[in-house]
């Protein structure tokens, strides 16, 4: 019995709720909101172009999802929601320095909003304790993310479905596995630590 109580208090958390008063003020969870913003602004930066695709490789994406799983689904929404909106309005802080809504990469942006979201829910369930459930929080997450950003991206260009799925898509799978892969060592090795020091 005492084995499963020590081992059950961290359930229902995610790793910003670890921070001393990050339950208790509104003000941490608005630092939280807008770190999270800025961090995936930033992530946005690192930005490489792909051939024959008005999408470039970033590192967004990421930031994105790790957002999204360290925050929890409702910050998570909000430090999403918060970079669309700013991005939108003409913060410069989208891919290569970008910003505006009239650009065939928003429905990416638009998918990281409900991505950060489904994974911060999956987090608070536990889908970052070990490697396999962080690999399935991510995989997932960047399946929602094309789900919205391709046909988005089909639509702005008057591409076709599967022409949109080679520009859009497919140039991108081994940079999201990579990811997926330093999400699976970064977000379990967090919770080991944390639960060293708690």
């Amino acid at each position: 019995m005492s084995t499963a109580a020590a081992s059950t208090p961290r359930q229902g958390l995610v790793l910003a709720d670890l921070l001393p008063a990050s339950r208790a003020t509104s003000a941490v969870d608005a630092a939280l909101v807008v770190g999270g913003a800025v961090l995936t602004g930033v992530a946005a930066q690192i930005s490489v172009a792909v051939p024959g695709s008005p999408v470039p490789v970033t590192g967004q994406t990421f930031a994105a999802l790790l957002v999204g799983t360290a925050l929890g689904a409702r910050r998570g929404f909000l430090s999403l929601a918060l970079y669309a909106l700013a991005g939108m309005a003409g913060m410069p802080w989208f891919a290569e320095a970008s910003s505006g809504w009239a650009m065939p990469s928003l429905g990416y942006i638009l998918g990281m909003l409900v991505a950060a979201t489904v994974v911060g829910a999956l987090a608070r369930r536990g889908a970052d304790r070990s490697v396999l459930r962080t690999a399935g929080a991510m995989v997932l997450g960047s399946a929602i993310i094309y789900a919205i950003g391709v046909p988005y991206l089909a639509l702005a260009t008057g591409m076709t479905l599967p022409q949109a799925v080679a520009a859009g898509l497919v140039p991108f799978l081994i940079g999201d596995a990579l990811k997926a892969a330093l999400a699976m060592g970064v977000l379990p090795a967090a919770w080991k630590l944390a639960g060293r020091r708690g």
